[in-house]
This record gives C-alpha cells, structure tokens and sequence, in this order.
C-alpha cells in the first residue's frame, strides 16, 4: 500500500476498532514528529492531533512496511487480495484488550520521547558548550526552534512524564537533562495552570453573585471559557525560559558543580550567581531580553511564600516574582529531588510531590493554584515511582493515570522470572490485595534497581 489516505477516513477506520501504521514518519508544519513511522495506532487521538494541525491527508509507505487493517485483523488495500492479510498475532499492538493496548501505546509513546529527548539533549549540550568556548555566545533561534518541537510533542502525547530521564546510577549528563525535565515538567504545569486559573476568572466572569465557580470544588459546573490567561506565544517564551533556566551555571567551574562535600559559603555564593548574575549575562550577551526569559532565569530560585528561607536574589517583593518563575521553581525542585547528583542518590518519585506539597500548601493564595496544576500534571503517583501493594509485591508505575501498576517481585520481594501482567488500579475488579499500600515505607530508585526485569530499568 502507497500513496495517501484522508484523516477523516483514517479516524473513521480507527474509531471502528481499526488499525493503521504508516511507515512514514509524519512531522507537522514546525518539524515536530507527531506519528513515529513504526507506531501501530489504535487509538484516534494521537490521528486527532494530527488533523488539528491542518494535516488532511497522511502518508503511507511504498516499501510494503505500511498497512491499514479492520476491527477484524484483516488488511484493507486500496486493490484486490486473494486473501485478507492478518496482522502478526505477536504484536502487542494488535490486541483487542484495552490494557495491553494501553500499555502498548505508552511503550510506543516512551520510543518516541526517546527520539524526541536525544534531538533536544544534543541541542542544550551544543548551546552550553557554545557558551563556554565564546564566554557566553549561541545560537538561541535553534534553541528556540527545538523547544517549539519539545513543547509540540508534549502536546500532541498528553503524556509528558515519560519524556524524564531520570538519572539512578549516573549524573553525568544531569545538567542537559534537568534542563530538558525541567521545561517538561514546568510546561506542564503551565498549561494546566492556563486552563484551571482561565476557567476559574472565566466562571467569576460568567457566574452571577450566588454562583460563582469554585475550581476547587466537585460540585461547580465548569464555564465557558472566555478568559486565557496566558496566551500561545507567551506559554512559548515561558518554555523558552525553563530550558535556558540554568544557562548561568556553564560559567560555573566543574569542580564546584560536581563537588560530592558540602560547599564552603564562598563555593555557595559562586553558585547562587548562576541565576541573576551569570545567566542575565549570557541573556544579555545574546540580545535575549524577552521578560519571561530573564525572569524565569533570574528569580527561579526566588520566595514561594512570605518569609521563606534560603531564597535569592531577594530584590522583588512576592508579589512581583511573577508565577512562572514559581513554577519554574517546583519544576526544579522535582527533578533535583528525582534525580542523582554527585552529592545525593536519586529520590522516590512518590515522596517528592509529597515533600513539595507538605512544604508549600495553604502557604499563599497563587501557589495553591501552582501546587494544583502540578499535582494534576504530575499525578500522586508520577511514572517511574516504587511502590508496595497490599499483598507484600513492589510495582513499577508505568502510568500515573489510574495508576497503572506493573508488579516486579513476588510477595517476599524476591525478583519475578516472567513478565508480568500490568494492574489498572482504578478498576474496580481489581482484588484489594493488589492495591497499593501507604503504610509500608516508599523505596527509592536504586535501592530496588537490580529487582527490576531490563524493560523498565530504561529511562
């Protein structure tokens, strides 16, 4: 099969229990891959996407690797076969069952990021090895272009946290990765943030005196929104910002970055000038004076609530700090935590949201607005996390939503010999045994490494 097929006819294939691999990579109109050419879709979303960024028609390939089959198995072509072609029974794509699909489609979503991460990862490491050789000069209209694709892909997924490379045996590369992490996790939130504080001004809009939406009650009726608080192009300089946000930290020297000790005061303040000496500098060097970039990285490491220690640069009342350089912040913070460094192994995923949480609820009005968006984009059970189940087994996160739990040791924690069956933990045929247990203490990344089978080690 070669040549082209309607969105719209495709949807409806799909929509009907269909499948379809197109054997063509298909980007949209910035670069950014929206549909990796091995990718069996069985869902109509990610084709959704696809037709909202103006895409009518997709490819398929003319080296025999594409194919559109029925809710049957069955291979359509546009002419006629002497037998209906069957899709390989041991693809897991092909499955009728709505979990293994689900778990496919991550899995397939996860080989995407991959593809994604390593495009932007050589991007930061270019920029930054740039700096160092120039003392502050890059080409920051590349940067920008592949935080365009970045951004794209977390939009066109709905499942950003896969894209976390989170570092457990090894910091080295921790630099481009944080960077990478932190503009996912902030983005995030960002648009989380948009859509919860746009509907809720849209409600107080809308709403007469004695029905005003509450976004933190169940029972409001969500309004129309009328309001946005952020728009497209100011979101796109925000994840701008939240790449760049360490930039000053190049200028550092390695042997204080990388130091396993605790730092001296004099190390400490060489590192504090990162942010709103070392990193204006590189910013104004390039003639970057886009607001959202030089505030989120000057105050990135600014208060969050009044009187919070440890804080700088301390030049702006809290008031002024604007709330995306606060969100930066959390996205920080999460990745740090998550990740090793030369001085610390990487924390449960768990554990962190909820040391975050603890330090910050119910401190300041705007950043239970924050803490809201984050805890929704990252889950109460992020991707990634350990966690212990009723019946004495450890299990993988493998999806926040649900979660979506994938056991990896037996009752006495002894490593499994097969591969086992993921666990929907929000369905309610699951056997009570089998949901997790929030009285045994959360293990962290390293402890359980070697217990966990070579598939989820990755990532």
């Amino acid at each position: 099969m070669a040549g082209t097929i309607d969105i719209d006819t495709l949807i409806e294939i799909v929509s009907n229990g269909g499948k379809v691999t197109t054997g063509i990579d298909v980007y949209d109109s910035n670069g950014t891959l929206l549909l990796e050419k091995t990718f069996i879709v069985t869902s109509t979303k990610i084709l959704e996407v696809i037709k909202e960024n103006g895409i009518k028609k997709v490819p398929l390939s003319a080296d025999g690797k594409s194919g559109i089959w029925n809710a049957q198995g069955q291979k359509i072509s546009d002419s006629a076969q002497t037998a209906p072609e069957k899709i390989p029974s041991g693809n897991p794509g092909v499955t009728l069952n709505g979990l293994e699909k689900r778990v496919y489609e991550i899995e397939e979503s996860k080989k995407l990021a991959h593809e994604n991460y390593e495009t932007a990862k050589q991007c930061i490491k270019k920029a930054l090895g740039d700096i160092k050789n120039t003392g502050g000069q890059f080409d920051h209209a590349e940067v920008s272009s592949h935080v365009s694709q970045l951004t794209g892909f977390l939009t066109a997924t709905d499942n950003p946290f896969s894209y976390l490379t989170k570092e457990i045996l090894s910091y080295d590369d921790y630099l481009y990765n944080h960077s990478i992490n932190v503009c996912t996790v902030g983005t995030a939130i960002m648009n989380k943030f948009n859509t919860i504080f746009s509907t809720m001004i849209s409600g107080h809009i809308n709403a007469s005196e004695n029905d005003t939406y509450d976004p933190l009650s169940k029972a409001s009726a969500i309004p129309k929104i009328i309001y946005c608080h952020f728009q497209k192009d100011e979101l796109q300089s925000i994840s701008l910002g939240l790449f760049l946000h360490d930039i000053g930290k190049v200028l550092i020297p390695d042997s204080i970055l990388n130091k396993s000790g605790k730092l001296t005061d004099k190390e400490f303040d060489t590192v504090r000038k990162h942010s709103y000496e070392l990193g204006l500098s590189i910013l104004e060097k390039n003639n970057l004076n886009n607001p959202f970039i030089t505030n989120i990285v000057k105050y990135h490491h600014s208060t969050l609530y009044q009187g919070e220690p440890h804080c700088y640069p301390m030049d702006r009342r809290l008031e002024e700090i604007p709330l995306y350089a606060k969100v930066c912040k959390i996205a920080d913070m999460y990745d740090a935590m998550t990740s090793k460094k030369s001085y610390k192994e990487a924390a449960n995923q768990i554990n962190a949201v909820t040391e975050i949480f603890r330090t910050y609820a119910r401190k300041d009005a705007i950043l239970q607005y924050i803490l809201q968006s984050f805890i929704k984009s990252i889950g109460i059970y992020p991707p990634g996390s350990i966690v212990f189940l009723r019946n004495g087994q450890m299990g993988y996160v493998l999806e926040g939503k649900g979660p979506l739990v994938i056991p990896f040791t037996d009752q006495n924690g002894n490593r499994l010999s097969g591969k086992p069956d993921p666990l929907d933990l929000s369905d309610p045929g699951v056997d009570e045994s089998m949901k997790i247990d929030n009285r045994k203490s959360i293990k962290n990344p390293l402890d359980v490494y070697e217990l966990l089978p070579s598939y989820l080690r990755a990532g």
